[in-house]
């Protein structure tokens, strides 16, 4: 089964359908230490090596997820770590956590700037060659917003596009960061924040959330883990 990691991406190639776009956005800002950060990208590699979460890509559709992962902070400081990845079996989940577990830390420090950041991953999404059925960014982080463009208009700008935008809190230092991300930050069909308690709970947040957004499991399933977006 071929995978697609596109280093080079090129303007013009042949575009590709799947049946997920989705961009995980993860906090590099000051207030995340070394080890917090660790623990997200661990999350994240352990979530793709979670036969639940290969069994949801499985599910979704016979076309694939494209995944791609970045680094953020303030508005000048945006990074992709880990450029699209094609993933459709448990042999290219395999393949994306390894790359995840190997990928350094690019971004040290900086105010915290959830606008930029949707916007940054709105950008990749409209630059890779990949068209999906649905488009996901998931911005996961433990602060609000104190810096760049209002996250809320920047979440208005990108779902018109049909981009829904979720959110995972970490609730360690802020214990009512989920109801900001809740007012704040998510928006589109069906958009909801998952929270963890502390970043030691991210890795088992962070499969939560792919299944439900991988799978399109209504968000309702699960009203005590679970914020929806405001009607």
């Amino acid at each position: 089964m071929p995978v697609f990691f596109l280093e080079n991406r090129a303007f013009g190639q042949e575009t590709i359908q799947v049946d997920l776009e989705l961009v995980l956005a993860v906090d590099a800002s000051t207030s995340v230490s070394a080890q917090e950060f660790d623990l997200q990208m661990r999350g994240i590699a352990q979530a793709f090596r979670d036969p639940s979460v290969v069994q949801a890509i499985a599910v979704a559709g016979d076309r694939g997820v494209a995944v791609a992962v970045i680094q953020w902070a303030n508005n000048l400081l945006q990074k992709v770590a880990v450029d699209w990845f094609l993933i459709r079996d448990q042999e290219s989940a395999a393949q994306f956590a390894d790359i995840v577990d190997e990928t350094p830390r690019y971004i040290f420090g900086g105010g915290t700037s959830i606008g930029g950041a949707i916007l940054y991953s709105t950008r990749q999404m409209e630059i890779n060659p990949f068209i999906g059925a649905r488009k996901v960014i998931d911005i996961s982080g433990d602060g609000r917003s104190n810096q760049g463009a209002p996250p809320e208009l920047v979440r208005n700008q990108s779902t018109t596009q049909g981009i829904v935008i979720n959110g995972l809190t970490i609730n360690n230092e802020d214990p009512f960061i989920d109801r900001y991300y809740e007012k704040f930050v998510i928006g589109g069909t069906g958009a909801f924040v998952q929270t963890a308690t502390t970043y030691e709970d991210f890795g088992a947040a962070m499969k939560e959330k792919l299944i439900k957004e991988i799978g399109g499991v209504p968000v309702a399933a699960k009203p005590n883990k679970i914020k929806l977006a405001s009607q």
